[in-house]
C-alpha cells in the first residue's frame, strides 16, 4: 500500500524556512492520524527559533513535544496545531483536536496527545490554546488575590491573555501596558483598560511582565508596590537583560519570579497536570472576544515567507494563523 505524504514547514537554517514533503506511517491502535485545519505561530518564540537564537545551553529544554531535527537547524518546530482526526479510536474519530505539533498538513501522534476541542470553541480560535495555557500557568505563579491591582506589561498574545484572565478575578484592577498605542483597540475588545508606560498606574500588587524587552522589566520595578511580586513570562533567547537594581528593587523588597509553561506551577502541581491544564485552556476559549488576538491569516505553502517577515518586521502581529486546504 502506498504511504501517505504530508507537507511540513522546516527552519532549514537560521533565517531560512522551507516546506518539505514527508512520508507518513500507518497509525497503530494507540495513535491518531490528524488532518490539519489551522496552526498558530507563537511569534516571539518561533521568531527566535527561526533566527537561530536559541542558546546551546537551552537546546534540550526548548524542544517542542513533536519537534524533528535539532537547533539551530534544520528543525521542525511549532506547538499550536488544530486538525480533524481521520483515523483513530472511535472516541476521537471525526473530532476536531488540538495538538502541540509543528506546522504540517497531516501527522500521526499518540491518541492521548490529541486534545478534543469543545463543541462551543471554533477550531480556528483553538490555535490560541498553547498561549492561553502559558497565561494560566503565569497567573498561577503570580498567585493574584481578590481586589489586587495587577499591571500586565507587554500586550503581545500572552500578555493580552494574562490581562483578560486577571480581569475576571473579583475586584481586581487590571491594566494592560504597551508602548504601541494601537494595542489599545485589542485591550478594549478584551474589556481591559490600556495604558502606555508613562501613564501606567503605580503601586501594583502584582506585575506580570510579557514584553520580551528588558526595558519592560525595568518598568515593572517602577510600577510594583512594596513587597510585590514581578512574574517574568518573557523568554529572551540569547539576549542579555540589564536591570537597574540599584533603584527601587531593594528598597521595596521586590521579588522577581520566573514562569515557564513546561512545568505546572508549584502552587497547583499537587492536583493539576499538564493535561488538565490544557483542557481548562480549551474550555476558556469559548469566549468570542478572543478572536481579537488573531491578527492575520495565511495559506500554509506561504509559511517560509510569512515566518521570515514576522521575524524581521512583526508590526502589529499578535497570533498569525495558518490555514490548510
Amino acid at each position: 500500500m502506498q504511504r501517505e505524504e504530508a507537507r511540513a514547514f522546516w527552519v532549514a537554517a537560521p533565517g531560512r524556512g522551507e516546506v518539505r514533503t514527508e512520508s507518513l506511517g500507518t497509525p497503530s491502535g494507540g495513535e491518531v492520524l490528524v488532518r490539519t485545519l489551522y496552526s498558530g505561530i507563537s511569534r516571539g518564540t518561533e521568531a527566535l527559533v527561526f533566527d537561530g537564537r536559541v542558546p546551546p545551553s537551552q537546546w534540550h529544554r526548548m524542544r517542542a513535544p513533536f519537534q524533528a531535527g535539532d537547533f539551530p537547524g534544520p528543525v521542525k518546530y511549532g506547538y499550536a496545531a488544530v486538525g480533524r482526526v481521520e483515523r483513530g479510536p472511535d472516541a476521537l474519530a471525526g473530532r476536531a483536536v488540538f495538538v502541540l505539533h509543528p506546522h504540517q498538513t497531516a501527522f500521526i501522534v499518540p491518541a492521548d496527545s490529541a486534545y478534543p476541542v469543545p463543541d462551543e470553541v471554533p477550531p480556528a480560535r483553538a490555535v490560541l490554546a498553547a498561549n492561553l495555557e502559558t497565561a494560566i500557568n503565569g497567573l498561577w505563579d503570580g498567585r493574584p488575590h481578590v481586589g489586587d491591582r495587577i499591571a500586565v506589561i507587554g500586550a503581545g498574545t500572552v500578555g493580552c491573555l494574562v490581562a483578560w484572565l486577571a480581569s475576571r478575578i473579583a475586584g481586581c484592577e487590571v491594566e494592560l501596558i504597551d508602548t504601541n498605542p494601537r494595542r489599545a483597540a485589542v485591550a478594549a475588545a478584551l474589556g481591559v483598560p490600556f495604558a502606555e508606560p508613562a501613564a501606567a498606574g503605580r503601586d501594583a500588587d502584582l506585575v506580570m511582565h510579557a514584553s520580551g524587552n528588558p526595558s519592560g522589566l525595568a518598568l515593572a520595578l517602577e510600577l510594583a508596590a512594596v513587597e510585590a511580586t514581578i512574574v517574568e513570562l518573557s523568554w529572551f533567547g540569547d539576549r542579555e537583560a540589564s536591570l537597574p537594581l540599584g533603584g527601587p528593587f531593594h528598597a521595596k523588597r521586590l521579588t522577581i519570579a520566573s514562569s515557564q509553561v513546561g512545568r505546572v506551577a508549584p502552587s497547583q502541581r499537587a492536583r493539576w497536570d499538564a493535561r488538565r491544564r490544557m483542557q481548562l485552556a480549551l474550555r476558556l476559549l469559548a469566549e468570542p472576544a478572543l478572536d481579537a488576538l488573531i491578527t492575520g491569516e495565511s495559506d500554509f505553502e506561504r509559511l517560509p515567507e510569512v515566518m521570515a517577515r514576522l521575524a524581521r518586521e512583526p508590526g502589529d502581529t499578535l497570533c498569525h494563523r495558518i490555514r490548510y486546504t
